[in-house]
């Protein structure tokens, strides 16, 4: 049975396991009600890493949320480093109690992976769209005719952005390719000329790997 907590989280879930049991142990010998925070510091790290299966849609042409969180921004603009094409953006916000593994939104090839280091503005903010640390990550489907880029986004306290997947790299709808830990922001682009209609709007709770972002015709 898979436990269900995210892989990459094991070195944090060793470190502060270590960390909490050597406090909770000093503190039961000096200050004894102390201890039980430790314990529940430990507990909220376990929460944090948590990795909850997901029911993939299988609607074709379906685009799937790549993260948990709330919606704040959905726009059409000008993608001027990847798609080089006017496209729709919908962008996630993840605060620390949701979900933190990332999802990949459609299947595709891996066309492009990019890391540009940045800022760490709050990631609720347009500012942290255009200026904070981030992995792009491309993905072409069978024939090329349709490119999705999807951003991880770094805020201001989440300053380790984990992305597995490599260029080449064939990927399902649905599956695990990374998270950002400590709260953070995920952005998908679609170009316009695709027909892709967002199905989702601003402020609307959605789900990695479950709730459809909008079709593809």
């Amino acid at each position: 049975m898979r436990i269900p907590l995210a892989k990459y989280g094991v070195p944090q879930i060793l470190f502060f396991g270590g960390v909490t049991l050597a406090g909770a142990g000093l503190a039961a010998y000096l200050l004894w009600y102390v201890a039980p925070l430790f314990g529940l510091a430990f507990l909220f790290v376990l929460y944090f890493f948590r990795d909850p299966s997901r029911r993939v849609p299988e609607e074709p042409g379906a685009l799937v949320s790549p993260a948990d969180g709330k919606v704040v921004e959905v726009d059409e603009v000008q993608e001027h480093d990847f798609l080089h094409a006017r496209a729709h953006k919908i962008a996630i916000f993840m605060s620390l109690m949701d979900v933190h593994v990332n999802r990949v939104p459609c299947d595709g090839r891996v066309e492009t992976v990019v890391h540009t280091p940045g800022r760490y503005h709050n990631a609720a903010t347009e500012a942290a769209s255009r200026e904070n640390e981030a992995v792009a990550l491309v993905l072409a489907d069978v024939e090329d005719r349709t490119r999705v880029l999807v951003r991880q986004v770094a805020g201001v306290v989440a300053r380790r952005i984990v992305c597995d997947a490599a260029e080449g790299d064939r990927l399902l709808r649905g599956r695990r390719y990374g998270m950002i830990k400590f709260g953070s922001r995920l952005e998908v682009f679609v170009p316009v000329e695709t027909g892709f209609e967002p199905a989702v709007r601003i402020g609307q709770t959605v789900r990695a790997g479950e709730t459809v972002l909008g079709r593809v015709p």
